[in-house]
């Protein structure tokens, strides 16, 4: 039998209830994920079906910009390291990053996203934070909630397009 969806398992501990919806969500990301590149193969994982990004950079998009958003969402700026994370989330790499090294990435950035929503303190949600080099106005509250709407996207693409290059390969 299949467990419940996440926002259907209860509260998470430690997790105020006005941020509970982001936890759940990001909690299903990390598990969508994982069944949907469980089995691909390098290929399928880097394929680009029509045009579309490949499996591998919505993974590795994910994890990264979950780490983006909570950095802004900290009140920081980014690092030099979170530049050439982003500027690499296309790139397979050499020898080709793979699934199982891509959902692992997931799932350690989804950890750090529930101890950070952990820490945050429902007094700070509406707290201004600037977004980028141009400082575009956000708050905290919307941007955890934006991290979680983001990552859900990408998971969409994840399962669709490992459908279709697992298709593709008569799977």
């Amino acid at each position: 039998m299949t467990k419940p969806e996440a926002w259907m398992r209860g509260p998470v501990e430690g997790v105020h209830p006005l941020l509970m919806p982001a936890a759940h969500a990001l909690i299903g990301v990390a598990e969508d994920m994982e069944a949907a590149a469980e089995g691909l193969s390098t290929e399928e994982l880097w394929a680009n079906p029509g045009g579309a990004a490949s499996v591998g950079f919505h993974l590795a998009h994910a994890a990264g910009s979950l780490d983006r958003l909570l950095t802004y969402a900290r009140g920081e700026a980014l690092s030099e390291e979170q530049f050439a994370y982003l500027r690499a989330e296309q790139d397979p790499g050499d020898p080709p990053r793979t699934a199982a090294d891509l959902v692992g990435a997931v799932h350690a950035a989804v950890d750090r996203a529930l101890a950070q929503i952990r820490a945050t303190s429902p007094d700070a949600l509406l707290e201004f934070r600037g977004v980028g080099r141009q400082q575009l106005p956000s708050n905290v509250l919307g941007l955890l909630f934006h991290a979680a709407e983001h990552t859900q996207r990408h998971t969409g693409q994840v399962i669709t397009t490992s459908k279709i290059v697992r298709g593709l390969g008569g799977r």
